[in-house]
């Protein structure tokens, strides 16, 4: 989101505030929320794909909706309005390619009418069908995740990706000799799909929310945490958007104030630090250790300055509108082990890692007889989240190793902890010991995460691996 996006969707949100009331705003947020998702949809060189992905993220939540929602809930009024206005939207979008005006609303042009009103007929019988079921299979859901998983690795795995650009590109009459994974950008697609798994699985389990398709809309593309998040509980920001919790004086003030520091950490401190912080280009160009060591320590301010920064000013365009956002960053570089830096980092996607594979994970190996040492079990599920979780940033051999990094680094800070217990205790009359303890846990925490950024930042494995050799004086 650049800086006049920003405060554009700031007025749109006092607008929506102060002047959209009742009823009326919550059909302001699906407004809002669904031109976002259009407007925010970086160019694609595939032909209409900048018009074609936010309607098929349309089409997603529309089938998980559909999957969640029990079959007398599905008819009722306020879905089917929902699903004319979604209609009605995506016709007048299409139709902006007859104004003349470039990027009106979508990066190019949109696609002709013809093969959108197509699209919308297919997908509008496909429903009507299905509509006459009264009981899906239960297997339903199940289909329905793997589908996003199979998605999101496709996005994710840059030679998939390629062919599937390649693909498209043909399809639509293009070359495909200029094709490339970066073809296929679809905004905001790690955190739509957290969020509709999110609440595919709580349907399994019974512990789903009711929500009708108006509120789960807005839920999805929720438009100041589309791009980069917080990944929200369907439950927690129901409560928000039905009603909110403070008055608009201190709504306004609090939120102004996380736009304005967002702004700042994100367009000031980072993109200072970017002139001269670790990237591929200038790994090669400082042969100096004491500044490849700044580099280094300027990436990691970087990423947490960027990455917080865009969650201020999600959190404060929430707030604007009455919504409380999900803190995201909690002062994560100041903990004194690595367990503490992942409890307050990225909050929200740790926390959606937790409970859908490491909890069920570990339960399950829990009750195996193939793993009766506890020891094994934190290790196993340590590793695998971490590397999932390296993997949901993008599927490369650099990720995994990032995530191992992490995922080492977390089974022996437990480790240590489980050893050393019993000597903390018997030094708990000692307060200079556990605050020299506890800087000394920074210190050694935070330069850990800074050598782990290396594998985030540099794609190649070999330079990442040369470039630590570097900074330790070795070759």
């Amino acid at each position: 989101m650049r800086l006049e996006e920003t405060l554009l969707f700031a007025g749109l949100a006092v607008i929506l505030r102060l002047f959209v009331v009742g009823r009326v705003r919550l059909w302001g947020l699906l407004a809002v929320s669904t031109l976002a998702l259009y407007w925010f949809q970086p160019l694609n060189l595939v032909r209409y794909l900048d018009f074609w992905l936010p309607t098929f993220t349309l089409f997603l939540i529309s089938v998980s909706w559909f999957l969640i929602t029990p079959p007398n809930r599905r008819n009722e009024k306020i879905n089917l309005f929902t699903a004319l206005f979604l209609v009605v939207t995506m016709v007048l979008i299409a139709a902006t390619r007859y104004i003349g005006v470039q990027g009106l609303i979508t990066a190019s042009r949109p696609p002709p009418i013809l093969p959108v009103v197509l699209a919308i007929t297919v997908v509008g019988g496909g429903y009507f069908i299905l509509c006459r079921q009264k009981r899906l299979p239960t297997w339903s859901s199940s289909i329905a995740i793997f589908f996003l998983l199979v998605l999101f690795v496709v996005i994710k795995y840059p030679l998939l990706a390629d062919y599937i650009g390649n693909w498209l590109r043909l399809a639509s009459g293009q070359t495909a000799k200029a094709g490339t994974h970066i073809d296929i950008r679809w905004l905001g697609f790690s955190y739509i799909a957290f969020r509709l798994i999110h609440t595919l699985r709580d349907h399994q389990n019974g512990r789903m929310a009711e929500v009708n398709f108006r509120e789960y809309i807005i839920y999805v593309i929720f438009f100041p945490s589309l791009a980069a998040g917080p990944i929200e509980r369907v439950e927690r920001f129901l409560k928000g958007l039905r009603n909110p919790e403070n008055s608009v004086p201190t709504d306004f003030a609090i939120g102004g104030k996380r736009i304005a520091v967002g702004l700042f950490k994100k367009f000031v401190i980072a993109d200072s630090l970017s002139l001269f912080a670790l990237n591929s280009t200038n790994v090669t160009q400082v042969k100096s250790v004491e500044w490849s060591w700044v580099m280094v320590y300027a990436y990691a301010l970087l990423i947490y300055f960027d990455f917080s920064g865009y969650t201020d000013i999600a959190i404060g365009l929430g707030r604007l509108m009455g919504i409380n956002l999900p803190e995201n960053f909690n002062k994560p570089y100041v903990k004194s082990n690595l367990t503490q830096f992942w409890n307050n980092w990225h909050i929200t996607l740790t926390q959606w890692f937790r409970a859908y594979f490491f909890n069920p994970l570990t339960r399950k190996l829990s009750r195996s007889a193939a793993f009766s040492s506890p020891v094994s079990i934190i290790l196993i599920t340590q590793v695998a989240t971490m590397i999932l979780i390296g993997l949901w940033h993008g599927i490369s051999v650099s990720f995994v190793i990032w995530g191992l990094w992490h995922g080492l680094g977390l089974f022996l800070n437990n480790r240590w902890s489980e050893w050393t217990r019993p000597y903390m205790k018997n030094l708990e009359s000692q307060p200079w010991f556990f605050n020299l303890a506890g800087l000394a846990g920074i210190f050694l925490t935070f330069n850990y995460v800074a050598l782990g950024w290396v594998w985030f930042v540099l794609p190649d494995p070999d330079v990442a691996f040369g470039f630590l050799m570097h900074l330790l004086g070795i070759g």
